[in-house]
């Protein structure tokens, strides 16, 4: 209460006493009036004033409550998006310690530990352009396209260092942000790009070659020559027919990587599919006394889009005859896996089979266990890639086994038909 109602308040109660002593009745009763009057005006204010001051009371707690709230709700939601973020961020303080970091950096540097706050940068890691861009952000020069390696796993980040702020000397910053944006798969699909051109390349290149050099010889020479010259003009025909089958398997390929091969799976029979492919390349495997075994059931149906099956059975059964032995066989067969809800439709031969170290990149475009062999046979080097694509477009994959002096086994996995 003020102190200016309080001497009211005891004015009004003194005076009051004073004239009890003044002889007239009717003086003593105005002046008791008046002086009521006072006192209830003053005490009116005086409520009115400790009103004010609870309603400005709660207010300011609920302003300073709200204030609370919000500020935790902020901090939350920077927490969550430093910590949802995919980027890697750092920040170091002028003695190169980090102060704060999120669990992408956490992961990157040391996934041991809880945080990384407190710690030299030289503690978290030994990689020199690391540690020089921090220091360059530290005086003052900003830092980015930084290009960094790790080891297990192998990865690759492009890291961009700003400084934070100008210290007292005006030179050198009160410290450092780096950001690591991850950039591995940009970086194995440039990798997989210049390998694809530098592949291509050479793959049309050997068969051009060769056309270049016999058409040269023919004209020179060997048109008069009527046994070398169709013996000349066979090889430039068939040259010019792998730049032809090469071309569109880079087209094809193309294609369906790109999505543009649309893919119409329904339940369809698959042993006369099998039988189609099996008649196109008879000739080619009774060349060789490879006998080539349908093992389908008659009934057996599966889901798939009938042409881009036949396209994926054609590569699979042509490969197990290319590299098949003399009077060897080729089988295919379904097997069908209920629990899983997979077909599997399996073309297996009685080749040398195929060294473990290379299963893995079997399906990669161009690869090749015996690169002159393969050329020798005609193969664009391309054709199991496209099996690989095809069969995951079916919402399948495609495996491979193999086992040294016994043979090769190919399995495409597709969804189980409905109606099985």
């Amino acid at each position: 209460m003020p102190r200016r109602n309080v001497f009211l308040i005891v004015i009004c109660l003194v005076v009051p006493s004073v004239f009890l002593f003044v002889p007239s009745f009717t003086a003593r009763a105005i002046v008791a009036g008046l002086l009521l009057l006072v006192l209830a005006i003053l005490l009116a204010r005086v409520f009115t004033t400790r009103s004010r001051e609870n309603e400005s009371r709660r207010t300011r707690v609920e302003d300073e409550k709200e204030t609370s709230q919000e500020t935790f709700a902020l901090g939350k939601l920077f927490d969550a998006t430093m910590n949802g973020m995919r980027e890697g961020l750092l920040v170091v303080d002028q003695d190169m310690r980090v102060v704060a970091s999120n669990n992408a950096a956490l992961r990157l540097f040391n996934p041991a530990r809880e945080t990384l706050e407190t710690q030299r940068l030289t503690e978290i890691t030994r990689n020199p352009a690391i540690y020089s861009a921090f220091l360059d952000a530290l005086q003052g020069t900003e830092r980015s396209g930084v290009k960094v390696e790790t080891h297990g796993p192998e990865r690759v980040f492009d890291l961009r260092v700003v400084p934070l702020g100008v210290g007292a000397n005006g030179n050198r910053a009160e410290g450092a942000l780096g950001v690591f944006i991850d950039i591995t798969r940009i970086e194995r699909l440039e990798h997989v790009r210049q390998e694809f051109l530098s592949n291509v390349s050479h793959e049309l290149r050997t068969p051009l070659t060769a056309i270049l050099a016999f058409v040269e010889t023919l004209e020179t020479s060997a048109l008069d020559d009527k046994d070398n010259s169709l013996r000349f003009l066979s090889i430039v025909r068939r040259n010019a027919s792998r730049m032809h089958d090469l071309i569109d398997d880079i087209l094809e390929l193309s294609a369906i990587e790109a999505g543009n091969v649309k893919v119409n799976p329904e339940p369809v029979e698959l042993r006369p599919i099998v039988s189609d492919v099996i008649n196109l390349l008879q000739n080619g495997a009774s060349a060789r006394g490879i006998v080539l075994e349908n093992k389908v059931a008659s009934d057996a149906m599966v889901l798939a889009d009938a042409r881009r099956l036949e396209q994926m059975l054609m590569n699979l059964v042509e490969n197990a005859i290319k590299f098949n032995r003399e009077d060897g066989t080729v089988k295919i067969r379904l097997e069908r896996d209920n629990a899983n809800g997979r077909d599997r439709i399996q073309v297996e031969d009685t080749g040398e089979g195929i060294p473990s170290q290379h299963l893995e990149r079997l399906f990669e475009r161009f690869y090749r266990v015996d690169r002159a062999r393969s050329r020798d046979m005609g193969g664009t080097g391309l054709g199991l890639a496209i099996v690989k694509h095809l069969a995951r477009a079916h919402g399948g994959e495609v495996s491979v086994t193999s086992e040294l002096g016994k043979g090769t086994t190919f399995t495409i996995e597709l969804p189980v038909a409905i109606d099985s």
